[in-house]
């Protein structure tokens, strides 16, 4: 009996006609893993890039124009959400704001005017009239020349994963509770370039 099951078991340990399929059992979870993390991390650096690019191309049309009004403001907003396409989890905010540097002995930096996309309501754009006209604000010293003039465009995402996202934002592929959420931030300074100023007669009204 004892040399019969010392047969079984030493037939048992010797066969291998399983192990391939254990050790893809083992192996394709942390497979499936990595090509998830490589993924999400490859979409979320191209978001990032077009976050940068829609904020940089704003700027570029603001600064090509003599004057602004909300309208023209609003159109050049939209552009923002379009620019990052196909990402369509979170809403871009995107806020440009009119810098004049006076040419005092001691120079204020203060905004002219502000307008800014906060976002989707509806299915539409939302847009709103930003700080005051006279609010003090900061720029980077390198560009505190008195007399100066600058179009400040700062664009937002608050960037959202596949793997934890979900259209009515409940709990997605059970990795997490709530939405986790990843700041993605740019901001440009330009300078005008057909005016020494660009002016918004309605961004307030």
């Amino acid at each position: 009996m004892a040399s019969k099951f010392s047969s079984v078991l030493g037939r048992l340990i010797s066969d291998r006609r399983g192990v391939a399929a254990i050790e893809f059992a083992l192996i394709a979870p942390l497979m499936l893993a990595m090509c998830l993390v490589t993924w999400e991390l490859a979409l979320a650096i191209e978001t990032s890039r077009k976050v940068g690019r829609a904020g940089s191309m704003i700027g570029d049309l603001v600064t090509q124009s003599p004057q602004m009004s909300k309208a023209e403001l609003k159109g050049i907003l939209a552009i923002s959400s379009s620019a990052i396409q196909p990402y369509n989890r979170s809403d871009p905010n995107i806020t440009v704001t009119a810098i004049e540097i006076t040419n005092e002995t001691t120079p204020r930096t203060r905004i002219l005017w502000e307008y800014k996309l906060v976002g989707k309501s509806g299915g539409q754009n939302v847009y709103e009239a930003g700080r005051a006209a006279g609010t003090l604000t900061d720029v980077p010293d390198r560009l505190e020349t008195a007399g100066s003039f600058l179009i400040e465009v700062n664009s937002h995402l608050d960037y959202v994963p596949v793997i934890v996202w979900s259209t009515d934002a409940k709990q997605a592929l059970g990795l997490t509770s709530s939405r986790a959420t990843y700041n993605m931030n740019e901001t440009y300074y330009m300078r005008p370039r057909v005016t020494s100023t660009i002016a918004c007669g309605d961004c307030y009204s």
